[in-house]
């Protein structure tokens, strides 16, 4: 089976290589088999402590879209062999960029009819994200919806960000103010972002009315300079990385509290929900979500693939073909 894998060490020499010669996966209990046509590159992956784990065959790769070959015998769901699914994996054991790939019910919905599987693998991490930040994360302050709110997403024209714009738009109806570089204000004028800020300003925070919720992508001096945007009694739900001391020290708490006491500050790791992914599949298929700009390579140029995915301001989430798709 053809598949990428990470050699070296982490944080040293990680690098990726493409191999033909890994063992194609069996499903067990309820899991189902996957045939990867597309899967989906996170850059920042060669830095993650899951994929060096023994039990996972250092295969990265948690973004996929294909179809199932197969069906674990205790598998009692909704999919059958043959069906079209994207489907998130769980940080722990992710392997999907290989020709085949195991996944949990819990991870896999039916892939958007109007998108291709390399549209559809760019979507999974994304989507999740954001509809972890907008709905489980952002507490009181949107769970009567997001009519009169006011929002700030910063990093907006990354995959998450352009994600997350349009969710709050279309299902919460926020007004959305996104920070991003000059270059990418009319793609988020498409998504449908109300205000758009070059974040290249010096004093951009300044220049800001307030915002009910920060929903950060970016950390570092940009997650600091938000604070000063945000409502009192407001929210900053960041999911930076590295992220903040106090996301990661339990008896820290955040300095900005100095100048914006009494605003909630959120950081979470994303986990697997297939609901989310499903639900927006459907407003996919409404033509109420745009999919995101994708940049496609097929499987034998996985490594040249990886490198365009550590780039910053690259044109597209990056995505790896096993399977070519026809017209």
């Amino acid at each position: 089976m053809k598949g990428v894998q990470i050699l070296g060490q982490r944080g040293l020499d990680a690098h990726v290589t493409l191999t033909t010669t890994l063992a194609q996966p069996t499903p067990t209990g309820n899991e189902l088999l996957i045939r990867v046509h597309s899967a989906g590159i996170t850059g920042d992956e060669l830095s993650w402590t899951e994929v060096y784990k023994p039990s996972n065959l250092r295969i990265p790769g948690h973004d996929i879209s294909g179809t199932i070959t197969a069906l674990g015998p205790e598998y009692s769901g909704p999919f059958r062999v043959g069906d079209a699914v994207f489907a998130m994996l769980a940080a722990e054991r992710g392997m999907g960029q290989a020709e085949y790939a195991i996944a949990k019910p819990d991870e896999v919905a039916r892939k958007p009819v109007a998108l291709s599987h390399a549209q559809a693998a760019a979507l999974p991490i994304p989507v999740v994200t954001a509809w972890e930040a907008l709905f489980r994360h952002a507490g009181e302050h949107l769970k009567n919806g997001g009519e009169g709110k006011r929002i700030l997403v910063t990093g907006a024209s990354g995959a998450v960000g352009l994600v997350l714009v349009q969710i709050a738009k279309k299902v919460l109806g926020t007004q959305v103010v996104a920070l991003a570089s000059q270059g990418k204000h009319a793609l988020l004028k498409k998504m449908g972002t109300d205000e758009v800020v070059d974040y290249k300003l010096a004093d951009w925070e300044t220049q800001l009315e307030k915002v009910d919720l920060v929903f950060d992508m970016a950390g570092g001096e940009v997650l600091t300079k938000s604070w000063r945007v945000v409502k009192e009694k407001g929210c900053v739900v960041t999911v930076a990385d590295p992220p903040p001391r106090w996301a990661l020290e339990k008896d820290v708490v955040p300095e900005e509290l100095a100048f914006a006491p009494g605003v909630r500050y959120v950081y979470f790791v994303l986990s697997t929900d297939a609901d989310a992914l499903g639900r927006v599949g459907e407003l996919i298929d409404k033509g109420e979500v745009k999919p995101l700009p994708v940049v496609e390579y097929p499987a034998d140029q996985a490594v040249e693939a990886w490198a365009a995915a550590r780039q910053r301001n690259r044109e597209g989430k990056v995505v790896i073909n096993f399977v070519t798709e026809t017209a």
